[in-house]
């Protein structure tokens, strides 16, 4: 018994650190090649338009989604930042609604209202295509989809073109998980960097710190409501004791 436990373990490590050749299993025979629709209305598809020789981050979400999805996209939105113009040259987003009823214009408006950029795609299809897609990606359980607020907040990220996969969560703190996608890219070298005694002194105000790293994934400082409302003016708005509590 403790034979197969073993085997079973090592089968396991070689599936999830298997470095793809010719012959990996995460290819056009193991991902559908169902067509979907972009926030744009062009129809794509999954393995031929979207995977193939790429690297990418996937999740799922629903438009009318008032749980973990604006969470999902807040801080993915602050990845996207942080890898600027890799994004739809060294990687590709791709959202996937759950939502059947989820159509290219309400996700363009979706997007949209997220500030999200070029690389980024949202994606629509018919629901037997997505369930089989998001079954496939590894990204939902028997019930997941059927309880669309019960979907949990996954991002599975690939190198297609290797074959290597991994999941991690995709409302992790983005500046970690931007790191964490570049590590298992290859992005990062290995050349040693600047000492820190040679660094600059960082001169952030303490409400600038609390706002970047607590608030910058929800809010804005004049830039428009996003998953929580612009805080510009916020001060003239609401009393002492309320912005205290807060």
């Amino acid at each position: 018994m403790r034979s197969l436990g073993l085997s079973i373990c090592v089968a396991a490590a070689l599936m999830f650190t298997h470095v793809a050749r010719g012959d990996t299993p995460w290819g056009a025979d193991y991902f559908p090649n169902v067509a979907l629709k972009t926030q744009d209305g062009k129809t794509v598809r999954f393995y031929d338009d979207l995977l193939k020789g790429k690297a990418v981050a996937i999740n799922l979400v629903y438009s009318s989604c008032s749980n973990v999805c604006p969470l999902e996209t807040a801080k993915l939105v602050q990845v996207q930042k942080v890898f600027g113009d890799r994004m739809g040259r060294d990687i590709f987003f791709y959202s996937i609604a759950i939502d059947p009823w989820d159509s290219p214009a309400e996700l363009k408006k979706y997007a949209n209202k997220f500030g999200v950029g070029p690389g980024w795609l949202f994606l629509s299809g018919k629901d037997e295509d997505i369930r089989l897609v998001a079954r496939k990606l590894g990204l939902s359980r028997a019930g997941d989809l059927d309880s669309k607020d019960g979907h949990s907040a996954t991002l599975m990220v690939g190198n297609v073109a290797t074959g290597q996969w991994m999941r991690n969560s995709s409302t992790d703190n983005p500046q970690f998980l931007a790191t964490a996608i570049s590590n298992f890219l290859g992005w990062n070298s290995a050349k040693p960097t600047v000492d820190y005694a040679q660094a600059r002194p960082v001169s952030v105000g303490g409400g600038e710190f609390l706002f970047q790293s607590r608030c910058s994934a929800c809010h804005t400082v004049g830039g428009g409501d996003r998953l929580g409302p612009d805080l510009l003016g916020v001060t003239t708005r609401r009393d002492p004791a309320w912005l205290t509590r807060y």
